[in-house]
């Protein structure tokens, strides 16, 4: 990537930009001499012996016996190279190996590799994750930042995302039961005291152009302070016996139950300090966090071994693969915290057990993070509407389940441990219409709830939503036929498009000029203007061009009845998506709001145009990959201007040929977009990819979405939190400027602990997502998380996530891809699992026993890694598209956890034998559950079908000798040669089987927001090499086996 790339400023002098890995260069650049860390950062990229033998020398069949390994011990780890020195941060420069010629570990690509020596592998560069930031990089993120900022523009508010949630749409299927809203029946007595007005704190660039703004997002999120001076602050993090109870309690608090009993706490509350006798009141965390001890209370690992810790022969035991989908590890905290905290699917850690100190966390060499999911469709989310939110005074946390109450009137929070005074308003329940019961609130009862903000929270009214559809109308583009799709998909959801009376919508069309449409109310037909001039774009007509969609409903119709027909014959070649962009930006940026842009080739003229860098002979290179990075920086800085102005661009890019997707993708990323990518689509030629684009329309048009929202990580006292990733703009040291907020985005962020938590039993972590609905509301959407925190290394692998450890690596890997190389990627993520192992074997297990031993809970890891090196995104000597492969990792960087393990590890189920046995109830439909296969081609038989679920793909593999019945049944057809090459649907047959397919089929679309399309596959099918791509268990020619990557890694983990 070039420097200019990610040194780039904002404006004249803003901090650079950030996002992903610029916010903490320092973890992807090479040691330095002289630099001494308080706390070395875990390293794994450390050399651990030869390279492994390459393809063809094992055989591809079943498992063999393994002979018993000479030495099992082993040797001390080299030392940990050191973090570089660290100045101001300024530019971003690709890391340097950390020895002259790097080796790797992985074997290369080509089918026999020559004769390994023990001293031919050299040191990888270093790859460090969970260490401390290095100096002068931005401050932790669990105390509240500097408040000078740069702010973007005047917004509506701190965070947002649509109100679907409260009010669901009949659009959209994801849509179901109506939340609880609770409204504050409660008057303050007398002048609420606990709110003050926002104040204006000085003037900020924003990015781009350097405009002056009066208002900061970040002082926004932060909140209205409360009124008066702070009270004292309390001594230091809470000790074990930390709010045990209040003296004197009030009527209402006599008959609550008592905290879970304190027998089965490892430090149970002396009676000694309890200066009553009856029950002691609610207390989220003094029931549970504060009395857990170091070794995880129940699993204390001196009475019994957990079955996480199961200690597991890899290569031995075969059938690793659970029965069902895989599912988290449940936090070691007591039953009532557990019912509370935030959903997995939502937010989780990669550990769910957090380690005392930086040096343990080292130790165990597993990668801390978190991975949110903080716009999710929810079936069911409690809305509070209230005059008084509730934070704290010191660090703004919101209050939580989490927090503690000292006495009726005062509560510790969970993140500073500051004692706040509880609002008159907040001692009213509007649930239970009760008075004096604080901890019976609903923000005290749910770890995921919206706010209704009030108007401190807004900077300006609430903008309206605002949707602008870019069009490539070249001849290319019309050509595909995506422009009658895209008109006819408007014209059937056109009021189904989320919004109010104040939803403006607006179209630009372009080729080698671009063409703006008057839709002004009065107008008897759309009057096209078209700009010729696209090295100075202007609007001609500035105020008609965005219209009001419920007033000029009938001309915004009739022009895309139009539109297809008026470009049909174009012999215009010529892409200037550049100014078309520059002329979108002018036209949003006094509203904000969302363009959707839908391109077909190269941009050719004007800003912004590329020339190919793809060379399709380097396609299948073992080597690494080049032109990953961006060839230009015009978009990612054009994207940042759109940040500023609060637009948001999405890009569909729709193509048969190389689009350089690395550059044209920034202009989504960076503006907190997203990116849709149709290889080969073509009306007539790819019917199935038409479909798929159909649905993903519908989709998109119809989702609920946020505008003008920000989001905020907070977590406790100790922690920071480092790097992120996902698709934004960091706008301060922890605030993402999310112009749009999606509900099918994913974000990711690396910690480290900062300072030692020894007297902590357990730590928060809360996400708060300000947000103007697309009905023009300010809401505030929080998650909090409540994790043990543990000093033992048995407790923080009992604790193992192994598919969130999967994907933080897999956005780390797309990082380091792009920054450094595609090997250096390929290394550090092998080298994850042979760490993790080795300290596993070394630190944790007590016997030393021959095998690749593991705990139960990473028994998948090593396939996981595997898995990654063979995906589209990371894998050499397989011919790969270049902006196949870009997606992929934009893919891996953008989508929520499900979704991404999908892409990572298909799963393969039979489907020729499916019974009701097992099968699930959903909305009065039956789905069949069968068993989850190996990916491997020995799973497969010629006398049955198989479907595989890829994420973005589904595959159906018939078998040669594929049951009759099954093809009569459900495919319809008499015999294995009636199979067509092409069939990508199921017959709708009024037959048992039939209906159990289709349910199946069905109920798997359903479980993500695209559609995946079905490819109907026999031997003679073009498409079987890719469905054996994902057999990932298998060898090919220039990757291992499962079983040959295991044997690499016994070899390294047993040196």
């Amino acid at each position: 990537m070039s420097n200019t790339d990610f040194s780039s400023q904002n404006g004249a002098g803003g901090p650079p930009y950030a996002n992903g890995p610029s916010q903490n260069p320092v973890a992807l650049q090479p040691p330095g001499p002289g630099y001494m860390a308080h706390q070395t950062p875990y390293n794994p990229m450390q050399a651990k012996g030869p390279m492994p033998p390459g393809p063809g020398l094992y055989n591809s069949g079943p498992y063999q016996p393994i002979p018993p390994v000479s030495s099992n011990q082993a040797l001390p780890g080299q030392p940990m190279l050191k973090r570089p020195p660290m100045g101001p941060q300024h530019s971003m420069t690709p890391p340097q190996s950390a020895s002259p010629n790097p080796g790797s570990r992985i074997p290369p690509a080509h089918a026999t590799p020559p004769p390994v020596s023990a001293n031919n592998y050299q040191h990888a560069p270093a790859w460090q994750y969970g260490g401390t930031p290095p100096m002068g990089a931005p401050p932790s993120m669990g105390a509240p930042p500097p408040m000078a900022m740069p702010p973007l523009r005047p917004v509506g508010n701190h965070m947002t995302s649509s109100p679907s949630l409260a009010t669901p749409q009949a659009s959209s299927a994801e849509y179901r039961a109506t939340p609880p809203v609770f409204h504050n029946a409660m008057q303050p007595l007398g002048p609420p005291t606990s709110l003050q007005g926002y104040t204006q704190q000085g003037h900020m660039p924003t990015p781009g152009n350097g405009a002056q703004v009066p208002n900061s997002f970040d002082h926004l999120e932060m909140g209205p302070k409360m009124a008066g001076p702070l009270p004292p602050q309390q001594p230091g993090p809470p000790t074990r016996h930390m709010g045990l109870s209040y003296p004197s309690l009030p009527p209402g608090y006599q008959n609550t139950s008592a905290p879970p009993n304190a027998a089965t706490m490892q430090h149970p509350v002396q009676p000694s300090t309890q200066p009553y006798s009856h029950p002691p009141p609610y207390q989220q965390l003094s029931a549970g966090p504060a009395q857990l001890s170091p070794s995880l209370s129940g699993l204390s690992l001196q009475s019994q071994t957990p079955e996480a810790l199961r200690v597991v022969n890899l290569l031995q035991e075969r059938n690793l693969l659970p029965l069902g989908p895989v599912t988290p590890p449940t936090p070691c905290l007591p039953q009532d915290l557990q019912k509370i905290n935030c959903h997995p699917e939502v937010f989780r850690s990669t550990l769910t057990s957090i380690p005392q100190t930086q040096s343990l966390l080292n130790k165990a060499k597993l990668p801390l993070g978190l991975l949110l999911h903080p716009f999710k469709d929810l079936s069911q989310l409690p809305v509070v509407t209230s005059s008084t939110i509730v934070r704290c005074r010191s660090c703004r946390t919101y209050i939580n389940p989490f927090v503690t109450f000292l006495d009726q009137r005062r509560w510790k929070c969970n993140l500073c441990y500051r004692v706040n005074d509880v609002p008159e308003e907040f001692m009213y329940n509007p649930v239970s219409r009760s008075y004096g019961e604080p901890h019976k609130r609903p923000e005290v009862q749910n770890a995921t709830l919206e706010f209704i903000a009030p108007s401190e929270y807004m900077l300006r009214p609430p903008q309206p939503a605002v949707y602008l559809i870019v069009l490539d109308v070249s001849h290319n583009a019309v050509e595909t036929g995506y422009l009658d799709v895209v008109c006819q998909s408007l014209l059937e959801n056109i009021n189904a498009l989320p919004g109010d009376s104040r939803t403006k919508i607006g179209f630009i069309t372009f080729d080698s000029t671009i063409h703006f449409y008057n839709l002004q109310e009065g107008l008897s037909q759309p009057q096209m203007l078209i700009v010729s001039d696209i090295e100075d774009i202007f609007l001609p007509t500035p105020d008609s061009l965005l219209v009001n969609l419920n007033e000029c409903k009938e001309l915004v119709q009739d022009l895309l009845r139009s539109l297809p027909q008026m470009f049909g014959k174009t012999m215009e070649t010529q892409c200037a998506l550049g100014p078309a962009l520059q002329a979108a930006f002018k036209l949003l940026s006094a509203t904000g709001g969302r363009v959707s842009v839908f391109q077909t080739q190269l941009p050719s003229l004007g800003v912004g145009a590329l020339k190919s860098r793809e060379d399709p002979n380097q396609r299948a290179s073992a080597k690494d990959i080049q032109h990953l990075s961006p060839a230009t920086d015009f978009y990612k800085k054009l994207a940042l201007d759109c940040s500023g102005q609060q637009v948001a661009v999405d890009l569909f890019l729709l193509s048969s040929q190389y689009c350089d997707l690395a550059s044209l993708g920034c202009i989504s990323r960076y503006s907190a977009g997203s990116v849709y990518y149709y290889p080969s689509y073509h009306q007539q030629h790819n019917p199935a990819g038409v479909e798929c684009f159909q649905k993903d329309l519908k989709r998109y048009l119809t989702r609920k979405i946020g505008f003008e929202a920000v989001m905020r990580i907070r977590c406790s006292k100790g922690l920071s939190i480092h790097t992120f990733h996902g698709n934004f703009f960091v706008r301060s040291t922890d605030l993402l400027s999310l112009p749009n907020v999606n509900p099918d985005a994913g974000f990711a962020v690396q910690m480290s602990i900062e300072e030692n938590l020894v007297d902590m039993q357990s730590v928060s972590f809360q996400a708060a997502l300000l947000y103007t609905s697309s009905k023009g509301e300010r809401r505030i959407r929080v998650h909090t998380m409540c994790l043990p925190v543990v000093n033992s290394l048995s407790d923080i692998f009992a604790g193992a996530d192994v598919q969130a450890i999967t994907c933080l690596l897999a956005s780390m890997a797309v990082d380091r891809s792009v920054t450094a190389s595609l090997s250096d990627a390929r290394d550090a993520m092998t080298n994850a699992s042979i760490d993790s192992l080795t300290s596993f074997r070394t630190s944790v297990l007590t016997i030393q026993q021959p095998g690749l031993l593991a705990p139960a809970c990473l028994r998948l890891f090593p396939l996981y890694i595997l898995a990654l090196l063979k995906q589209k995104a990371f894998r050499t000597g397989t011919s790969t598209r270049l902006d196949d492969r870009v997606f992929a990792m934009c893919q891996l960087k953008y989508q929520p956890l499900a979704y991404v393990m999908l892409m990572i590890h298909p799963a393969l189920y039979r489907v020729d034998d499916l019974t009701d046995e097992g099968a699930l109830n959903v909305s009065e439909r039956t789905i069949p559950q069968p068993r989850v296969q190996q990916l491997s081609v020995e799973k497969l038989s010629r006398d049955g079908a198989f479907l595989m679920d890829a994420g973005s793909v589904i595959y159906l593999w018939i078998g040669r000798n594929c049951n009759p019945n099954f093809l009569t049944q459900v495919l319809g057809l008499p015999n294995y040669a009636a199979v067509p090459l092409n069939m990508n649907m199921l017959p709708e047959l009024d037959t048992a089987e039939s209906q159990r397919t289709r349910a199946f089929v069905g109920w798997l679309r359903e479980q993500r927001p695209f559609f995946p399309i079905l490819h109907v596959i026999r031997d003679e099918s073009p498409l079987k090499a890719s469905f054996l791509q994902n057999m990932i268990e298998d060898r090919t020619e220039s990757a291992l086996s499962y079983y040959e990557f295991l044997l690499h890694i016994q070899q390294q983990v047993s040196k």
